[in-house]
């Protein structure tokens, strides 16, 4: 059955939202003010496909890549930049407001740069039996095969082409694989993951394909299968090593952006905790002034960033630690040695830490995150805390995608 709606909004993710008999309906690839077609989707009641649009907005656009719509990547290259950046800083904003908090929300930082450094293809055989490797197209778990992507970097140029290869190798019957992909100064770096044990032919051949594809290190599950260059990265004035598959901001624009956030935010710090400190993108330029505690889970990454640090000149005391904050957070009084603690949880969150924090007598607070909902309840408890939002900054490295980054200053 097809229905005409009007769009009223943007939602969080992306879909276009119209008013129901039942409550909002989510149409993906709709805009703001625009009459559209659409029709049901299968099992999802709130849910429309859309058909046709009979009135565009004035601000709909040409998307820059043919895959959009089909792959689940990106949500909103359909719309002109000036409504785009006022939805990705209104996400941050609505967030804030629905915890009831105010604060004062900057405008939106673009750190897109020369795009994505690092991805994620999965691979598969389709239907008919055909391989495919590419993204995940929206909300399932079906495989949009691409042999192009332009929000990557160009550093990643010839990884698609690799990724094939590799799965051609591994010829993937039922279980997908994963193909991490980093783009670091000495070249690719990749690891897969989903393919079970390898047989010494595979590994031969796996081998073949990375000395083809010019990769500077190909791993399996960490493994390590063939190393042209070790995997470095740049941090400050620090040359890091990266483990296999490591975490990265997905952009280096977006790392260098958060990272000159979060020094401005601590100025004038004479002991920091920098907590969740992966291989260290702010523990390493912190240290270049003062001293820096660095906790996470992570041991690779936490060695990553030791050796580093040992093997930089310059450097004030960084001490590191291994602690799982979630199960175990620092306590308030563990706290008080610190006059600034930073803190850059995953997606979920840092909600008990938080809580330890808003009980500490820190008198700076640097919170970064990339889920408003989640930074936004965190603030909540600090605020109950006695810690006042000082300034709080969105930043966009996930162009096109319903993702923000957030640095925030709290003060007690």
């Amino acid at each position: 059955m097809v229905e005409r709606l009007t769009i009223e909004r943007l939602g969080n993710r992306g879909d276009g939202i119209a008013a129901g008999p039942a409550g909002a309906i989510y149409v993906p690839g709709a805009l703001p003010g625009e009459l559209v077609e659409v029709e049901p989707v299968a099992g999802h009641p709130d849910r429309r496909r859309l058909l046709q649009v009979e009135t565009p907005s004035t601000e709909r656009i040409a998307p820059i890549c043919p895959h959009f719509g089909i792959c689940g990547g990106c949500a909103v290259q359909h719309w002109d930049a000036a409504g785009y950046r006022a939805w990705k800083r209104g996400l941050v904003v609505e967030a804030l407001r629905q915890a009831g908090l105010t604060a004062p929300v900057a405008e939106l930082v673009d750190a897109h740069g020369a795009g994505r450094r690092r991805a994620v293809f999965h691979a598969r055989r389709g239907s008919h039996d055909v391989l495919e490797v590419g993204f995940s197209a929206a909300r399932t778990h079906r495989v949009v095969a691409i042999d192009r992507c332009p929000i990557l970097a160009p550093d990643l140029r010839g990884a698609i082409d690799a990724a094939w290869a590799i799965a051609e190798t591994l010829d993937p019957a039922g279980k997908p694989l994963d193909i991490q992909v980093t783009a670091t100064d000495a070249g690719i770096d990749a690891d897969v993951r989903g393919s079970g044990p390898l047989t010494s032919m595979l590994v031969t051949a796996l081998a073949g394909v990375a000395a083809k594809h010019d990769l500077a290190r190909l791993t399996r599950h960490g493994e390590l299968i063939a190393q042209a260059r070790p995997p470095t990265l740049r941090v400050g004035k620090a040359i890091v090593a990266l483990p296999p598959a490591a975490f990265l901001q997905a952009t280096a624009e977006g790392e260098a952006v958060l990272a000159r956030l979060v020094l401005a935010a601590s100025a004038g710090a004479a002991n920091v905790a920098d907590l969740f400190s992966g291989i260290g993108p702010f523990a390493l330029r912190l240290a270049e002034r003062t001293r820096v505690t660095a906790i996470d889970d992570d041991e690779a990454a936490l060695a990553a960033l030791k050796r580093a640090a040992a093997a930089t000149s310059g450097l004030k005391p960084v001490e590191i630690e291994r602690r799982d904050l979630f199960r175990s957070p620092l306590l308030s009084a563990e706290l008080k040695k610190f006059d600034t603690v930073v803190f850059d949880p995953p997606r979920q969150g840092a909600e008990t830490q938080a809580r330890e924090l808003a009980a500490s007598g820190v008198p700076c607070v640097v919170a970064v995150s990339c889920s408003p909902g989640t930074f936004a309840r965190d603030m909540r408890d600090l605020e109950r805390g006695g810690y006042r939002l000082a300034e709080v900054t969105p930043v966009d490295q996930f162009r096109y995608a319903a993702h923000v980054e957030i640095v925030a200053r709290l003060e007690k």
